[in-house]
């Protein structure tokens, strides 16, 4: 008797989605014998065969229902397996674990990756689906379209860098931004802690963030419409055409609304009276926000001369309210801004360009959009909406109609070279170009507007990889960073009082980094890895000219540069059939120079950036997850971080200063997520399934101001915060599913900038259909 396919002892396949896309990381395991193995980057796996009965295969991988095939070796040499998604809600971010991923577990840099699929259904927005990834903080200054801070283990602002599909986000503006952004946009996001990889051209000082959108290698249709607490509607389309010939249509739409008038407790004083009233409950009035934006591509894929070519159109537009200054003491009733984003694109990519293995992608983009700064009425208000009218021209605080545009342009380069079998170079080349002009309507000749406003960045990086064995690969890089700034100074010419001139200047920079990420695997369950980089972080347009709301600008600030090291390990263990469990950890210092930070300024109204000299941060993080078939998910994480003041000797002292390693003010230092969910599947109806899922965020309460100045009481107290999720798919091939979501079930007081109160209990409930 033949046996063709124990001829070569192998049996080979690939695994796709409905999409037709290649899955990488899927596990493939013989039921009986619990032997397995991982399909590769293309979705390829080779199974050895040690007998001639036939056998049973069992294809598992998050996100994805679970497949099994009965295989005959002597009829079966090849197989195609689709795979299914398993539209679930697992009210989490699920970091895809290193032994699921294959293609992310065998990266020497510290990246975590959130699954955005499994969030769909959810009304998260970006901002806060990362908010529950080990190492991370998203504060914002209230509810729906406020001002947002992202923190990656004590780095904070403009030290992470965002990108969309390798794309900076670098002033994208106000209509563009991560919290108001729907998770539905993205498939997955790649988290980077501390070292950033040369492809990512930015200058990261900490970290990355990286949305990696749907790719649409097939046509699909994807739309949801959620309505929730304090008035709020969420609407996203997401659809794409792809045509055989390779032509290709994408769009994203959506849009955000919210009153945002949740309650918040306050001391008030009478506007009339003075009368005194300490810790009153009042709604929020001023604080109505709303966004739309629509993204738009049309080009060609597969084709010789590009795997990608897509010219894009970005419009959209924004109106919020400003409700309070960087403190609830300030209270507005008529401020408001608006602004816009108009943004051409160009993306192109190929693969094997003139030779082999030189992979080269471009993009570019320029935004037209616009921000208008409107405080025109001239009242002062309180907190019971109260308020005084003054019969002089004026505003709440600073009497404007200021509109601006920034005039940003963006142009990436990126060139991959692989070379025998255990070598590859990359390098990348961003080019940034930051330009405001605008005019005040009040006041259409007052030069204090025409003033250069300018910033240029040209951030450069080459890199090495060797992979010596599917065991250890190690990546060598260097990055050059240049900046050029024009303003414009105030000086007196004459030396009379009250001449003012203003002379215009340039001030460049130029430095250079490097570092090194490596990793090893100790057979299939441990991976080390250990990773340092010199990095810089140049001073971004907002942070010296402002942002005309409640950041003051400033042209002192000098570029900050810090040592990242890290030191992680991931361990990953298949407890027979049914029981999986991930445990991973990391271990971080930083040694920054220049620390860029908020501070209240003179009149504690706005924040303005300054440089701290020197600042350390050591820490430690970690996760446990475990799961229990396709049914049951646990998992939780936390984080601890000492980010100190270094600075033993102000600029200009000799005696040492008083907040000399005192803890940064202002900055959570321990922190952590849990999350479970459990899946009830045939419920009610054979097909249909039912997700229920629990979050806890805990925030350690943490200093407002710095200890050692008689503030020896923890200003921002202890948070802890509980959601609820439910989830039903019905319908047609389960192309439906009803979402009701609770958050902050108890109703806590939560705190994030400066003590600024966030919204209680509320509740959602979304609907979303969708079909390949």
């Amino acid at each position: 008797m033949h046996f063709p396919i124990l001829a070569q002892q192998v049996l080979k396949g690939k695994v796709k989605d409905a999409k037709g896309e290649q899955l990488p990381g899927v596990l493939v395991r013989d039921t009986a014998t619990n032997k397995g193995t991982v399909t590769d980057l293309n979705g390829e796996f080779s199974f050895p065969l040690t007998s001639q009965s036939s056998l049973t295969l069992e294809f598992t991988s998050m996100g994805y229902q679970s497949t099994q095939v009965n295989v005959n070796p002597e009829t079966s040499t090849y197989l195609q397996i689709q795979m299914e998604e398993n539209a679930q809600d697992l009210n989490e971010v699920t970091v895809t674990g290193k032994s699921i991923v294959k293609e992310i577990k065998e990266k020497a840099f510290n990246v975590d990756v959130v699954d955005a699929r499994k969030l769909h259904n959810t009304t998260l927005d970006i901002g806060h689906a990362l908010d529950r990834v080990s190492g991370v903080r998203v504060r914002e200054s209230g509810g729906v379209g406020s001002t947002m801070n992202f923190s990656l283990n004590g780095f904070t602002g403009k030290q992470v860098k965002f990108f969309i599909d390798g794309i900076p986000m670098d002033n994208f503006g106000s209509s563009f931004q991560l919290n108001n952004l729907p998770i539905n946009l993205a498939e997955r996001i790649e988290v980077y802690k501390g070292v950033v990889p040369v492809g990512l051209g930015a200058d990261a000082l900490g970290g990355a963030v990286n949305i990696i959108t749907n790719q649409a290698g097939k046509s699909y249709l994807d739309i949801s419409y959620s309505y929730g607490s304090f008035n709020t509607h969420k609407t996203v389309i997401n659809t794409a055409y792809v045509a055989p010939s390779g032509f290709t249509f994408q769009m994203n739409a959506f849009q955000n609304y919210s009153d945002n008038d949740y309650w918040v407790t306050v001391d008030v004083a009478d506007i009339n009276t003075g009368k005194y009233y300490p810790d009153q409950t009042v709604r929020r009035f001023n604080d109505t926000y709303h966004n739309e934006t629509l993204i738009t591509q049309i080009g060609v894929q597969n084709k010789p001369y590009a795997d990608k070519l897509l010219l894009g159109l970005t419009v959209g537009k924004n109106y919020k309210e400003i409700q309070t200054g960087a403190r609830l003491v300030s209270v507005f009733g008529d401020w408001n801004r608006n602004g816009t984003i108009l943004m051409p694109t160009l993306k192109y990519r190929k693969e094997d360009l003139i030779t082999k293995g030189l992979n080269v992608t471009l993009n570019a983009n320029y935004n037209f959009g616009s921000e208008q700064n409107i405080d025109t009425v001239h009242r002062r208000y309180n907190w019971f909406q109260q308020y005084l009218e003054y019969d002089t021209p004026g505003g709440e605080r600073s009497y404007t109609l200021y509109k601006y545009q920034n005039n940003n342009a963006l142009l990436t380069a990126n060139a991959d070279y692989s070379f025998g079998a255990h070598h590859a170079i990359s390098f990348s080349n961003v080019i940034n170009s930051f330009d405001r002009e605008g005019t005040n309507e009040l006041f259409p000749d007052q030069n204090l507007y025409e003033k250069p406003q300018k910033s240029q960045k040209n951030i450069s990086g080459l890199s090495y990889r060797y992979q010596a064995n599917d065991q250890f690969n190690i990546s060598l890089f260097g990055k050059n960073y240049l900046q050029a700034n024009y303003f414009a100074l105030a000086y007196n010419p004459s030396g009379n009082y009250g001449d003012v001139a203003y002379r215009n200047e340039k001030e460049t920079f130029s430095y250079q980094g490097y570092g090194f990420a490596a990793t090893y695997f100790f057979g299939d369950n441990l991976q080390l890895k250990g990773s340092f980089e010199k990095s810089y972080r140049l001073p971004e347009p907002e942070e010296l000219f402002g942002d005309m709301v409640n950041l003051q600008g400033n042209l002192d600030l000098k570029p900050e540069s810090s040592y990242n090291y890290n030191l992680g390990a991931s361990y990953w263990k298949t407890m027979g059939p049914s029981h999986r469990m991930e445990i991973g950890g990391n271990v971080f210092y930083r040694d920054a120079k220049d620390f860029i930070r908020p501070r209240l300024n003179n009149n504690q109204t706005m924040q303005v950036m300054d440089n701290l000299f020197n600042v350390t941060n050591i820490g430690v993080e970690g996760e446990l997850r475990y799961f229990y078939k396709q049914s049951f998910t646990l998992g939780a994480n936390i984080t601890y971080q000492s980010l100190r003041n270094n600075t033993q000797y102000e600029e200009g002292q000799t005696v040492e200063s008083v907040v000399y390693r005192d803890r940064i003010p202002n900055m959570p230092y321990f922190y952590g997520n849990a999350d479970a969910s459990y899946t009830f599947e045939n419920f009610i109806k054979e097909g249909k399934r039912l997700v229920i899922g629990y979050n806890l965020l805990y925030v350690h309460a943490f200093y407002l101001y710095w200890p050692s100045l008689g503030s020896d009481k923890f200003g921002v107290p202890e948070q802890l915060s509980h959601d609820l999720n439910m989830t039903y798919t019905f319908g047609k091939q389960n192309r439906f599913q009803f979402t009701a979501e609770c958050r902050n079930i108890f109703d806590k007081k939560i705190y994030d900038n400066f003590s600024l109160q966030k919204p209680g209990r509320n509740v959602s409930g979304k609907i979303r259909y969708f079909i390949y």
